[in-house]
């Protein structure tokens, strides 16, 4: 009976160290893709808490720059600020080649803030659902990127909501080229309010 219990030791002993190894494993994964995910930050618009991410397409780069330039201004031109963060929201969150799996929802720092979680909500059950994950940048999956966002009309006017209410918001429509039509959305109206010194989207058609 001894001898038996003396040959199971080994074993025991080989079966907890494959399972060591695999935990190791899965630990150094881990910390690799955490790793790996990591944003880099290379630009910010401090006042209004806009940053630029090392990912984002020259495009979106473009319109960052410009953006930064107008904020910048002692008195600035709201209807451009308005146009801009329009474009830059739509090349953003349509441009889903860089992204890095369907968690990395593009243009959130644009929407009105008591409606970002249900905005990411929703994005992860629509659009973002399909996005397969690059966390090691080997996917082979074609994803739409953003050529360009065109304004095509611009007013202002009441916009009342049961949390919101602004007599001079932005109602605005856009077009959206792209480098490879693949089926997704170009068409899309945008209504933006003021929240404080910013403007915020409410509302995306």
């Amino acid at each position: 009976m001894k001898k038996r219990r003396l040959k199971i030791w080994p074993v025991i002993i080989l079966v907890v160290f494959v399972m060591l190894l695999f935990c190791l494993k899965d630990i150094y994964d881990n910390l690799k893709s955490k790793k790996q995910t990591e944003v880099k930050i290379v630009d910010t618009i401090e006042k209004y808490d806009y940053t630029l991410r090392e990912q984002e397409s020259s495009y979106y780069i473009s319109l960052f720059k410009k953006l930064k330039k107008e904020l910048s201004n002692e008195k600035i031109n709201e209807e451009n600020y308005a146009n801009l963060i329009s474009q830059m929201f739509l090349a953003d969150f349509f441009n889903l080649d860089n992204k890095i799996n369907k968690n990395d929802i593009g243009g959130v720092e644009f929407v009105y803030k008591d409606y970002q979680s249900e905005f990411i909500k929703k994005a992860k059950d629509t659009i973002y659902n399909y996005v397969e994950n690059n966390i090691y940048g080997n996917r082979k999956q074609e994803l739409p990127v953003v050529k360009e966002v065109k304004i095509n009309n611009v007013s202002k006017k009441q916009y009342q909501s049961e949390k919101i209410s602004d007599e001079k918001a932005y109602y605005i429509d856009l077009t959206i080229d792209y480098q490879k039509n693949l089926g997704y959305q170009k068409n899309v109206k945008l209504i933006l309010v003021h929240l404080n010194d910013k403007l915020e989207i409410v509302k995306m058609e």
